[in-house]
């Protein structure tokens, strides 16, 4: 069945089109991705692709008011192969995005997740907490990513606490990657994983996970391409920050067993905490408002964690860590709209 070949012969026809004449050049695409399963309904009756295929196009015909009848486009020549033992599907098995593209015609959904400063969660689900979580809790455990944070008290006598210690394990993926794992504490932010590579390892794949450091000590990133997800860790004063940008696919990739998850339910109502400082704090509320504000000029979520670290902890470097997040919310949220989160 070469249903692939047809998936990704539509992609190639279709991806940079833009502007006005986009229309007629798109549903010359669309006939000949029609034509080209019509040839390999005998082989691919049974494929599952197949049918999502000939449904899709059923789909994006009527929705671009494509006529069935017109001109159809050659098929484009194929990318030669940089080694001819393996197909093109299979050098794009572990390029997600692409992968993707190819199966279902359009680019994959993404979610975003974050936990900084107290720690503060924001879920998958644009859901906003202040947790007590003292010791290890897992913010993610589906399928192909078991992320761990173990918090500590803020300052002694505290109920606040932070992130003082990071685990990932990326979960072995037989074409792509031997299992990683990547582990971060307070003035130790590696470049590397707990192996010492910087990459997947040895299997043809291994590049499509990657890692590096954007400040030293300070900022790393590391790049799953074969899971189309990008990790974000941090230090800011003394604490931990972590940030995700997940396929939606990924997000999902877990079972009933796996019910606890930061990211995904926030943390239990019986460790949530209100943002509104309370008390004597170590920093008086308007000073820490004005330090928070420098950083943070919108007064939404990150601006009220902030000022609840700032009076909490007395450290205004707490003012980076929220400044950190919003920065990467910038970059992952797959909705820009949603960045600033008022409550």
């Amino acid at each position: 069945c070469k249903i692939l070949r047809c998936n990704s012969e539509y992609v190639a026809a279709t991806l940079h089109l833009r502007g006005p004449e986009r229309g007629a050049a798109f549903c010359t695409a669309l006939r000949s991705y029609s034509l080209c399963t019509r040839r390999t309904a005998r082989t691919c009756r049974g494929d599952l692709a197949f049918h999502s295929a000939v449904h899709g196009i059923e789909d994006l015909m009527i929705q671009n008011n494509c006529s069935k009848e017109g001109p159809t486009a050659p098929p484009r020549p194929r990318p030669a192969a940089p080694n001819a033992a393996h197909g093109f599907e299979s050098l794009d098995i572990c390029d997600y995005e692409r992968s993707f593209l190819y199966k279902h015609g359009r680019p994959p959904g993404f979610q975003h997740c974050a936990a900084f400063g107290d720690p503060h969660i924001r879920t998958f689900h644009d859901e906003f907490h202040t947790c007590r979580v003292e010791g290890s809790w897992p913010l993610l455990d589906n399928d192909y990513l078991f992320v761990q944070a173990t918090s500590s008290p803020v300052a002694k006598g505290s109920n606040a606490t932070v992130t003082s210690k990071l685990t990932i394990i990326f979960k072995n993926m037989k074409e792509c990657i031997d299992q990683k794992v990547y582990q971060a504490e307070l003035d130790n932010l590696p470049a590397a994983f707990q192996d010492g590579s910087i990459d997947g390892g040895a299997r043809p794949g291994g590049s499509s996970l990657s890692i590096r450091e954007l400040s030293p000590g300070r900022h790393v990133e590391i790049r799953a391409g074969y899971i189309g997800t990008t990790i974000a860790v941090r230090q800011a004063g003394r604490q931990l920050s972590f940030s995700i940008r997940a396929a939606e696919e990924v997000a999902g990739a877990f079972t009933e067993e796996q019910d606890l998850q930061l990211c995904v339910g926030g943390c239990p109502r019986s460790q949530r905490m209100s943002r509104s400082p309370r008390g004597r704090g170590r920093v008086p509320a308007e000073t820490a408002r004005a330090l928070c504000r420098e950083m943070l000029p919108v007064e939404d979520v990150y601006f009220q964690s902030c000022v609840f670290d700032v009076v909490t902890s007395g450290d205004a470097n707490f003012t980076m860590a929220a400044r950190g997040a919003l920065e990467d919310a910038r970059l992952f949220l797959p909705d820009a709209e949603k960045l600033h989160i008022f409550q």
